[in-house]
């Protein structure tokens, strides 16, 4: 007579081995094997436009995942991102003119000025606390860009630094396809590198201290030690998207790292989702879409012309309107929904939550 064995339904983990597993299921082997071919597909089958909004989502992506370790995981508040990324493309521009740096001396030099702008204002966390902290941080952009702007007067760069394509065995970088798979594996590197950091005792020390302060240091966690790293590595990753831009684009100019650029990083983590990493992903797609969303839809009405000149005042218009939403109506952001989506899939065509224990 045979026995019958009951199936373990769910996914459980049965070694500590799958622990440290970046990927666990079949489904998701299948899912990551799919992305990857359609990643190496696109750049062959897009146009020169749809490449570079690719490889602008790519560069905030570095950006706005720097800002999700700091703020999202770290809970430390920081207004001086657009000064960040203005000190790595300027360490890179004045590198280049003056010395004729290559690019293999000046994105490590803009990732070390970031760390030691890290330093010096990640200081004020040690004794200051939310809008005040977020003030002395502020600080951080306008004494950057005086800074930049100072050079750029003196020196005669009155429309910008002209930095020639970085080049990678003799061969210039040039073409946007090329741009496409260098800046791809940049932001895969940096996402590889968040989520070994968040797994390590880093990354666990940075959620005790957003969740408590206090708890987290009773239990024995250097306070002082981790908000500082939070900044060093935040602004280190920063400013060396900020060298990438500046390759990228060709050029350096103050113009390029106002105020409203902060504003556009802080509302990727916010529209994205605090406290994950996709949702920072997913927050830099939206944020870097959405204004030509709204130019292709203000296109689109009759009488267009009529709107040119007030296409700017719309753009920050309706991206003031699309973070009030989502921080009224779903506070969570878009990895949020993402969740939802997943696990309407996963108990389909069920209606009840997981059992507790069960990976989601």
């Amino acid at each position: 007579m045979s026995r019958r064995v009951p199936r373990a339904s769910g996914y459980f983990r049965s070694g500590y081995a799958q622990d440290f597993a970046l990927i666990e299921t079949r489904l998701e082997k299948t899912a990551a094997v799919a992305l990857l071919v359609v990643l190496a597909a696109f750049p062959f089958l897009a146009s020169a436009f749809w490449l570079d909004l690719a490889n602008q989502i790519f560069l905030s992506s570095i950006g706005a995942l720097a800002l999700m370790l700091l703020t999202g995981y770290a809970g430390q508040i920081s207004l001086g991102h657009a000064g960040l990324l203005a000190a790595g493309a300027f360490t890179t521009g004045i590198l280049f003119k003056e010395f004729g740096a290559p690019f293999w001396i000046t994105l490590p030099a803009s990732a070390l000025t970031g760390a030691l702008l890290g330093i010096v204002f990640g200081l004020p966390s040690l004794r200051l606390r939310g809008l005040y902290l977020a003030v002395s941080t502020l600080a951080l952009h306008f004494a950057v860009v005086y800074v930049g702007g100072e050079y750029e007067t003196k020196r005669g760069y009155s429309t910008g630094i002209v930095i020639d394509p970085p080049s990678i065995g003799g061969y210039a970088i040039t073409s946007g396809r090329i741009w496409y798979f260098v800046l791809l594996a940049a932001a895969a590197a940096t996402l590889l590198f968040c989520v070994n950091l968040l797994r390590a005792r880093t990354g666990r020390a940075w959620r005790a201290i957003h969740a408590h302060e206090t708890v987290a240091e009773a239990l024995g966690i250097s306070i002082a030690a981790y908000k500082l790293l939070a900044f060093v590595i935040s602004s280190a990753m920063t400013a060396t998207a900020g060298a990438l831009f500046a390759y990228y684009r060709g050029f350096v100019s103050v113009e390029a790292f106002s105020l409203f650029l902060t504003i556009q990083y802080v509302a990727m983590i916010i529209i994205g989702g605090m406290g994950s990493l996709l949702g920072a992903i997913l927050g830099a797609v939206f944020v870097t879409v959405f204004p030509y969303v709204i130019e292709a839809a203000l296109v689109a009405l009759p009488g267009a012309s009529n709107y040119a000149g007030q296409l700017f005042a719309v753009n920050y218009a309706a991206f003031g309107v699309a973070m009030i939403l989502f921080l009224v109506f779903e506070p969570q952001g878009l990895v949020g929904i993402w969740r939802r989506l997943q696990t309407y899939f996963l108990l389909w065509p069920f209606k009840y939550r997981p059992v507790a224990g069960a990976r989601k």
